[in-house]
């Protein structure tokens, strides 16, 4: 279920897309939940395919929120182009299309009992994968965003200023300005992109103001942090969005020395983990795997992954604790002396 990153690309591509909903008016797309620059410019991209290729209409709905301030601003910026998932959104037999995820993820919306039409992502392959329709999954992909990028070049369709935009976002955000797992696919998706940008618009998504609630949670995160070796880890507490532990996560990488940062936040009686690792192996995902075993979801790829404990009345910070040791064990990091803090 793989293609190669040329674009006189091989099966699976365009062509066996569109034979998995030629005949449809409408198709669901589906991003994971909470959806990341990645997934919303991918979710817009195959809208847009679909409709200037097929004149299929594309719906996208997402679950969860959308919270952190640039992934806002790019909804801003994109004129709203998707909604809140409802119930009656899943009941209407039309086919569902998921972007920047897999059947059996437990990081969408796509029902046990359905199978879906179109499957697009760049995460590690999943056996449910097999029931759908079309797959085009790639692993050693940076971002769908890329994926996607490929598909409108091979059918000769020119994404317009704002999808240009979002896709490029989507790309440079996954993989750190191409920096953080990054394909020959990637480079060239980026580089094609490139002079189709709206920069001004790009520059005002990236530098989005944030709530006060942002630098809340950053002096949490800096207080509770802690370093052993390589490794940080910190309790970011509750969060009013479960994305903010990957946005503490991501700022915390940036400590020199660090190859390894875990953040830890408590949303809506669960505890959200989010790790981000500058090293080739493990991979972030089989550490997050790891560390929650069969207690909750988790999911992600080499550099960056995160996952969702339900708390169960265990409280939070201590459950925390235990996660975070856990995840020193499985690095093979000593923990029978605390770790420095980073702050007095």
């Amino acid at each position: 279920m793989t293609t190669s990153g040329d674009i006189e690309m091989s099966e699976p591509g365009p062509q066996q897309l569109f034979k998995a909903v030629r005949s449809e008016r409408s198709v669901l797309i589906l991003p994971h939940n909470d959806p990341d620059p990645d997934a919303i410019a991918s979710a817009v991209a195959l809208r847009h395919l679909l409709a200037e290729t097929l004149s299929v209409d594309g719906y996208i709905a997402y679950k969860g929120i959308i919270g952190r301030a640039e992934n806002k601003a790019l909804v801003r910026y994109l004129d709203y182009p998707m909604r809140r998932l409802a119930d009656a959104d899943l009941s209407l037999s039309r086919p569902i299309a998921l972007v920047d995820t897999q059947p059996g993820a437990g990081n969408n919306a796509l029902p046990a009992e359905s199978s879906a039409a179109i499957v697009l992502d760049h995460h590690p392959l999943r056996e449910a994968t097999a029931t759908a329709g079309f797959a085009d999954v790639r692993p050693d992909v940076g971002s769908t965003s890329t994926i996607l990028t490929e598909y409108l070049r091979a059918v000769e369709v020119e994404p317009p200023l704002p999808l240009a935009t979002a896709l490029f976002y989507g790309i440079k955000t996954d993989t750190l300005g191409l920096v953080r797992g990054t394909s020959p696919a990637d480079v060239a998706a980026y580089f094609y992109l490139r002079p189709l940008v709206d920069l001004e618009a790009l520059v005002e998504i990236e530098r989005a103001q944030v709530p006060i609630e942002y630098f809340q949670r950053l002096d949490a995160a800096l207080h509770s942090a802690r370093v052993y070796g390589d490794v940080v880890i910190s309790f970011v507490g509750a969060m009013r969005r479960p994305d903010l532990a990957a946005e503490m996560a991501d700022l915390l990488l940036r400590l020199k020395g660090i190859q390894w940062a875990i953040c830890i936040g408590e949303y809506k009686g669960e505890l959200v983990l989010s790790i981000r690792t500058r090293s080739q192996r493990p991979s972030a995902v089989r550490v997050v795997r790891a560390i929650i075993d069969e207690r909750g979801a988790a999911g992600g790829h080499g550099s960056m992954a995160g996952g969702n404990v339900p708390l169960h009345g265990a409280d939070p910070e201590e459950y925390a604790f235990l996660l975070g040791q856990r995840a020193l064990e499985y690095l093979g990091v000593p923990t029978d002396r605390g770790g420095q803090p980073l702050t007095l």
